[in-house]
């Protein structure tokens, strides 16, 4: 009898360290994912900035990095190419020439 309650609490620690093996390895996936994550988001974000800062001087950039279309009346919008995909609207004051951005959004697929 004693026999069978140690060999059931063996098998229960053998299941409980697997178990936490498991869990250690999906912990190491969610935080490699969420630095891969951040890093693609923060990319955007400054592919973002850089164009909202270029629009007005737009022939100026080597590489654009966004897509930048018109919505009317000094208003455009400005969408990164990279994943997550970011979009912000700007406002282009038309005697000072500076860019005010007045929302931002992230663009689900």
């Amino acid at each position: 009898m004693i026999l069978a309650w140690v060999i059931s609490l063996l098998l229960l620690c053998s299941s409980l360290i697997a178990y936490l093996e498991r869990l250690s390895a999906l912990r190491i996936v969610e935080v490699k994912t969420m630095e891969a994550s951040q890093k693609h988001f923060i990319a955007a974000e400054k592919s973002v900035l850089d164009c909202e800062k270029n629009l007005t001087a737009l022939a100026n950039l080597e590489e654009n990095t966004c897509f930048i279309q018109s919505v009317g009346k000094n208003r455009w919008l400005i969408s990164s190419k990279e994943k997550p995909a970011i979009q912000i609207g700007v406002v282009i004051d038309e005697t000072t020439g500076t860019v005010t951005r007045i929302n931002w959004r992230q663009i689900f697929e």
